[in-house]
Order: C-alpha cells, then sequence, then structure tokens
C-alpha cells in the first residue's frame, strides 16, 4: 500500500507499489507472473516498470476496448473487486475522513483497517 497526496497521478506511484509488494513472487522463469493494469497506466514508463520487476504487462491503451474474435465488444474490466475493497475501507470514518496529518499515521489506519476486514471474512468463513 503506498499513500500520497490525491493530486498525484497513478501511473507515478506504479514503482513505489510494486516495492511495497509484501509476499514474494513466485520465481519468474518458472511461472509467468502477469500485471494487468487501466488505461492510466499506458505508456512506456509503466511498461518499462512493470518489466524490470519481473511481470508482463497487460496495459490497454487509450481508446482501445476488449474484442473477441469476431471484433465485437466484451464485456468490461473487472474493476469491481478493487471498488469493493475500496468501499469497504471508506466504512471506517477515520480513513474517509483522514483525520491523520501525517502520512505514517495513515497508512497504520489503513493497515489496521484491512487487518481487521480479514479478521471479519475469516471468521464468518470459519463459523
Amino acid at each position: 500500500m503506498v499513500v500520497s497526496g490525491a493530486n498525484v497521478h497513478d501511473s507515478l506511484l506504479l514503482q513505489d507499489a510494486l516495492e511495497a509488494v509484501i509476499v514474494e513472487p513466485p520465481d519468474p522463469r518458472e511461472h509467468q507472473q502477469h500485471l494487468c493494469l487501466d488505461k492510466g497506466f499506458s505508456g512506456a514508463s509503466s511498461d518499462a516498470t512493470a518489466r524490470v520487476f519481473g511481470y508482463e504487462p497487460h496495459i490497454r491503451q487509450i481508446g482501445e476496448e476488449k474484442k473477441d474474435l469476431r471484433g465485437h465488444k466484451t464485456r468490461k474490466a473487472r474493476r469491481w473487486v478493487v471498488e469493493r475493497t475500496i468501499g469497504w475501507l471508506n466504512r471506517c470514518r477515520g480513513i474517509l475522513i483522514r483525520y491523520e496529518k501525517k502520512s505514517k499515521n495513515y497508512l497504520a489506519a489503513v493497515q489496521l483497517a484491512c487487518a481487521l476486514l480479514w479478521f471479519r471474512r475469516l471468521q464468518r468463513l470459519t463459523t
């Protein structure tokens, strides 16, 4: 997770986000790793950053839609996973309003909220 100002474009934070990954990915020589990004990341710099970290980037260009073999548009991208998670985090008032002035404190609040979300989900699945 990376915290920055609201006026910073997402493509500028790609390297920081990939460096912040905690779980080690599998060896890229054995299993090819794919990274799907939206049109906001189109450009040579995002492509190069993904390749440096061992990912095969799948980035749609601006104006390009996914089409099937006959050239017809297919379903929209599945961004609902990210939107759902952000919606869950916005239930925490301290994250939604951001009372903390220091970014480290805000990051700690977001990480605590994520841990609570996972704990509640685990508790629901085991009972």
